[in-house]
């Protein structure tokens, strides 16, 4: 029997190419169980009349589907279903069961109730001014050479690297990049025991605050800061001191703030502070005195284009008290989720064997195409490229901000991609975020960043890392217009 050329259908805004599309349809028909084996496709010449493209077109398809065993082409008689395709399941889809167990009340709500009020819009890319940090702009991304990576690591000269499972270990082709290529550029010296991947920088910050929190110990963390981190040690079970920035992010500390105390001394989250040197000196000297570990998040050292880029903690550290977290999620594309920890030999022991017992490592295809983007120049070219948008992005941002006499409560001045901004006293920046949204504009309220117990409610960031220059001055002139209202 076979099938009518009515049981396909091609809707117009499907992804992939019409060829991929064509063959999905054919085989979810066959998975699902509406094609049987033996059943007779439509010609060639007649499906492709029916959906509207070109009979070549249906031909590769068909021709695709032949070589996986879907179909099965018979002489001059045409194609049909192999008998050999992948069969429907033989037994119907339970239903859904009754819910009897409370998940939330079991496990406490502490995971739900760490990440409650945060709101990130899935479709940011249709909104016309998304003022959000994070998102990249794909106009400046180097497709074509991160493709060509790829395809290279898809190669049967990298198969071991795609395929295997390397239990507790890195691919060691990204680690030496890391180590020749990476932490040279921040003064760090380091081994390959000393190096671990992860799944992103929110991930290595994970692992250390379990590695080094629990019940009984405290973490010292900027005021205000990544809100991420603050979700995290949350959740450790350990007590979490705020301690309020100034115009160099972590002020000097007095006495001991607690067992592991959180930096972000390039760019501090989110006021954008470099914390100058002797402030640096001043806090590894206080590490060894007061017997305390600091954790360095990195955060978007790369993208210091006003000034040049200062010294890491960890290039300071003498004692082995600096445990570095860095990230290629922001500078590469965010999707990717890759990042690495650096830090003691012990440390990194500790931290493989908690992440193997998690996920063991981050996909081995990923970390062949991040090495082979590193080894051929191809990540220096998108971090200069990177660096010029921005920097013309800030130009711009300045120029909107100083016109429309909007308050910037942390401009740093060594780079990065956004702004950290205050608006006037009894302005709820929540309130204005909902309302600029029904006008396209989004802007990330800042009380989520600060220590709840003490967190005004007027402040704001604003990030242009994917947003185009054109359309900052009119965005910037909605923000002003709906604060005044």
């Amino acid at each position: 029997m076979a099938i009518p050329v009515e049981a396909f259908f091609l809707a117009a805004e499907g992804a992939g190419t019409l060829q991929s599309r064509i063959r999905a349809m054919v085989t979810e028909g066959i998975l699902t169980g509406r094609f049987r084996p033996g059943q007779r496709m439509p010609s060639s010449r007649g499906l492709a009349a029916h959906l509207g493209v070109s009979r070549i077109t249906v031909t590769l398809a068909y021709g695709d589907l032949v070589s996986s065993d879907y179909l099965a082409a018979k002489g001059r008689s045409g194609y049909y279903v192999s008998d050999n395709a992948p069969r429907a399941p033989e037994f119907p889809a339970s239903a859904r069961p009754a819910e009897e167990v409370d998940y939330h009340a079991f496990a406490g709500g502490r995971f739900t109730a760490a990440l409650a009020g945060v709101e990130r819009p899935d479709d940011w890319e249709r909104y016309p001014w998304p003022f959000i940090y994070g998102q990249s702009d794909a106009s400046l991304f180097d497709h074509q050479n991160w493709r060509a990576c790829a395809l290279r690591a898809l190669g049967r000269r990298d198969f071991s690297a795609l395929t295997s499972d390397f239990y507790e270990r890195d691919d060691p082709a990204l680690i030496e990049q890391v180590l020749r290529v990476i932490l040279p550029r921040r003064g760090i010296a380091a081994g390959a025991d000393e190096v671990l991947l992860t799944m992103g920088a929110q991930n290595a910050l994970w692992i250390t605050a379990q590695v080094l929190l629990g019940e009984g110990r405290a973490a010292a963390v900027e005021n205000p800061c990544y809100p991420g981190l603050r979700r995290i040690l949350g959740v450790s079970g350990g007590a979490v001191v705020p301690v309020d920035v100034d115009e160099g992010g972590l002020p000097p500390l007095s006495g001991r703030p607690g067992d592991v105390v959180f930096v972000t001394p390039s760019h501090q989250c989110p006021t954008n502070a470099t914390m100058p040197l002797d402030r640096r000196l001043a806090l590894l000297d206080a590490a060894s005195r007061d017997d305390f570990v600091v954790v360095e998040d990195d955060y978007e050292f790369e993208m210091s284009f006003l000034k040049p880029v200062s010294p890491a903690l960890k290039s300071l550290d003498k004692a082995g008290r600096v445990i570095y977290a860095g990230s290629f999620s922001k500078s590469i594309f965010p999707g990717m989720r890759l990042g690495y920890l650096v830090g003691p030999p012990g440390f990194i022991a500790e931290a493989r064997a908690l992440r193997s017992m998690v996920l063991k490592h981050p996909p081995g295809h990923i970390q062949r195409t991040v090495a082979y983007f590193l080894a051929e120049g191809h990540y220096d070219a998108l971090i200069n490229r990177m660096r010029t948008a921005f920097r013309r992005r800030r130009q711009a941002m300045e120029d909107a901000i100083r016109e429309h006499g909007l308050t910037v409560a942390g401009q740093g001045g060594f780079g990065g991609s956004s702004f950290w901004m205050v608006a006037p006293a009894g302005v709820d920046t929540e309130v204005v975020a909902r309302a600029l949204r029904a006008e396209g504009v989004l802007i990330e309220p800042g009380r989520s960043f600060f220590a709840p117990e003490r967190a005004p409610a007027n402040y704001y960031r604003l990030a242009y890392s994917s947003i185009a220059p054109a359309r900052i001055p009119e965005g910037i002139d909605r923000v002003a217009r709906a604060l005044r209202a």
